[in-house]
This record gives structure tokens, C-alpha cells and sequence, in this order.
């Protein structure tokens, strides 16, 4: 409990920092932001996840899903509304999975169902980050059932709304400091003004938003693998044993090359699918590839540091131990590593 608090309370203190620099990178000078490119949001996952990856996911989330998507699909009023807001003092949360609803994301239950000018949102969402501090809730709910996925909209819900209710946070393995909750909407009132894009267009933006965002996780696994290295190495050059040191065995620097080399093959990955999106390319493919490569190497690479380390890397003295609890969700979020095998094997059998 207390490493929980400890964890929580570096991450508020981190948040003020990235509210005022790090949190709207490619939105428009004229909305308060940056107005920097995606590629700069990638370097900027991929740094702070070298010290903490928590950090990492909520900045990622806000710029690469939230901010993007109010870009896009905003009107003029819902963009002055909420983008100023998020470039300085506002984290926003985006919500689309549920019980029933993880990688089949599309069979969604929570409904929004239209009165007038206004509609009613019904339902339970899951494994929701930054919803313990969000200030607005970009909502995927069907207003249209018997249009199937067709009928998936976009709300934007403002916290404090009545009805709008946030769970306790779950207590995972890794990852801590980043809240991640159930969210609950009993007959939440939401302005038909606070739709997002297109009626009906949701399933689409939940597809582009998770595709650029998977080059986000793949960006924070980089740096968590990269970070827990770096922190490893230093221990392998001072630590002797039978009269030299842990790093001067062969055996060791085959190890310690070879994670090099993985670890230099996933940036080059990840940098290359950064590249491809922000030229308009098509990049989704390699998206997957990103996400996936990277996950993998994350775990392998916190699992060999705690090896080499021997009995101290399995203590909580050095933060290997939290960098190969931190990695495991990287093979699950945004895409497990099965659904982005078989977006990868679906577009290369048709030729992309």
C-alpha cells in the first residue's frame, strides 16, 4: 500500500509538470498547444517511459488518442471548448472497452439513446485509464442498435456529469501509478452538440485512433525496454566476481549484445512506423509489427536485466523488478500481440 501511495504521489507531482509541456504536442499554438508533430509525441513517450512508464501511457493517451481525435473530428466550438483546456490543466480519457467488449471491440452494450436535442448514455465501461483524474470522457456508445457496429458514436462527456460514475482503481501488476478504472453511465444526459465527428462514425475513429496509437505503446515499451537497460549495465561493469567483472564474461556480452541489438531493431521499427503516419503513408502494418516487436523485446529485455543482476534485481531496491512488472501490459492494451499477428498476416495476404 504504501509503494502504491508513494508511486501515486510522484505521478501527481509529474502531472503538473506534463499538463503545461507535454500534454498538447500537436495541438495548435491558437488552442494553447505546441503545435509540435507526431513524431515529437513519439520521442516524447518513449523518454518518459525510460523513468516511468506510468507517466508514459497518460501522455501517450492524451496526445496520440484524445487531443488527435478532438483535431479531427472537432467542430470550431467543441476545439476552444476542450483543446486549450487539454494542452494545460485537463487529462481526458477515452473509453471503448467493456466486460464483453475487449479485443472484439465492436459488440459494445453501452447505449445512448436520443430525446430531443439531447441523448441518454447507458452502460459500464472497462480497464479505463486516466479515469480517476480525467476531466472530459471521449465515450463509445451505439445510438443506433439495429445498425450493429454502424451505429457506434462518439460522445464527449464532461466529468461531474449526473449519472457518470468512476470505480475504485484496479489493482494491478504493473503500472500502478496510472488509474485505471470502471466507468459507469446510468441514463447520463449528454448535449446532441457534445456528438463527436459523425453520428455513426465511431467504430471508424476507435479504428484510426487505436492504429496511432498502437505506434504510442509501441514507443513506451521502447523506452521502458531502453530504460531498464541503461539502469542494469552500470550494476554489470562494478559488480566482481571471481576476480573480474560481471560484464568482462563472454558469456555475459553475447547476452548484453544481443538485447542491444533487439533493442536498436525496435526503435528502428517504431521510428519507421512514426515516420510512414506522419507522411500519410500507410502505416498500419507496421504499426502492428512496432507494437508487437516491441512488447516482446520489453519482456525479454526486464527479464534478462534481473538475471544478470542476480538477487538484487529481484528486490525493489532497484527498479529493475518495476520495469518487468511494468512491461507485461504491453502485450495486452491497445491490441493484444494476437490481434496484431493477425492484422499483420491479414495485410500482407492482400499485398500491403
Amino acid at each position: 500500500m504504501k509503494n502504491i501511495i508513494k508511486e501515486e504521489s510522484m505521478l501527481k507531482r509529474s502531472m503538473k509538470m506534463l499538463l503545461g509541456l507535454l500534454m498538447g504536442i500537436e495541438i495548435q499554438e491558437k488552442y494553447g498547444g505546441s503545435e509540435s508533430t507526431f513524431f515529437s509525441s513519439i520521442l516524447v513517450i518513449e523518454e518518459l517511459a525510460k523513468v516511468d512508464p506510468s507517466v508514459a501511457v497518460v501522455c501517450d493517451i492524451q496526445n496520440t488518442l484524445i487531443n488527435t481525435l478532438l483535431m479531427k473530428c472537432g467542430t470550431e466550438e467543441q476545439k476552444r471548448k476542450y483543446l486549450p483546456q487539454l494542452a494545460k490543466n485537463m487529462v481526458g480519457s477515452f473509453c471503448l472497452s467493456e466486460v464483453d467488449s475487449g479485443s472484439d471491440a465492436f459488440s459494445l452494450k453501452t447505449r445512448a439513446e436520443k430525446h430531443k436535442d439531447y441523448y441518454v448514455i447507458s452502460g459500464s465501461k472497462m480497464w479505463i485509464s486516466n479515469a480517476d483524474f480525467a476531466g472530459i470522457f471521449l465515450v463509445m456508445a451505439n445510438a443506433n442498435p439495429s445498425a450493429g457496429y454502424r451505429g457506434i458514436t462518439c460522445f464527449i462527456v464532461d466529468k461531474g456529469s449526473e449519472g457518470l460514475q468512476v470505480g475504485k482503481k484496479e489493482n494491478k501488476l504493473g503500472i500502478r501509478a496510472s488509474s485505471t478504472c470502471v466507468v459507469n453511465f446510468d441514463n447520463v444526459k449528454v448535449p446532441e452538440s457534445n456528438i463527436l465527428g459523425q453520428l455513426g462514425h465511431g467504430y471508424k475513429y476507435a479504428i484510426g485512433m487505436l492504429n496511432e496509437g498502437r505506434i504510442g505503446i509501441a514507443a513506451q515499451m521502447l523506452g521502458l525496454a531502453q530504460g531498464c537497460f541503461d539502469s542494469t549495465i552500470p550494476y554489470l561493469k562494478q559488480r566482481v566476481q571471481f576476480g573480474k567483472r560481471i560484464y568482462d564474461f563472454q558469456g555475459m556480452q553475447h547476452q548484453i549484445s544481443q538485447v542491444a541489438t533487439q533493442l536498436e531493431a525496435a526503435r528502428l521499427l517504431t521510428y519507421n512506423a512514426a515516420r510512414l503516419k506522419e507522411a500519410g503513408r500507410p502505416f498500419i502494418k507496421e504499426a502492428c509489427m512496432a507494437k508487437y516487436y516491441t512488447s516482446e523485446i520489453a519482456a525479454k529485455t526486464s527479464a534478462k536485466c534481473i538475471e544478470w543482476m542476480g538477487g538484487v534485481g529481484f528486490t525493489k531496491d532497484f527498479p529493475v523488478e518495476k520495469y518487468y512488472r511494468d512491461c507485461k501490459i504491453g502485450s495486452i492494451y491497445e491490441g493484444t500481440s494476437n490481434i496484431q499477428l493477425n492484422t499483420i498476416a491479414k495485410l500482407i495476404d492482400q499485398g500491403f
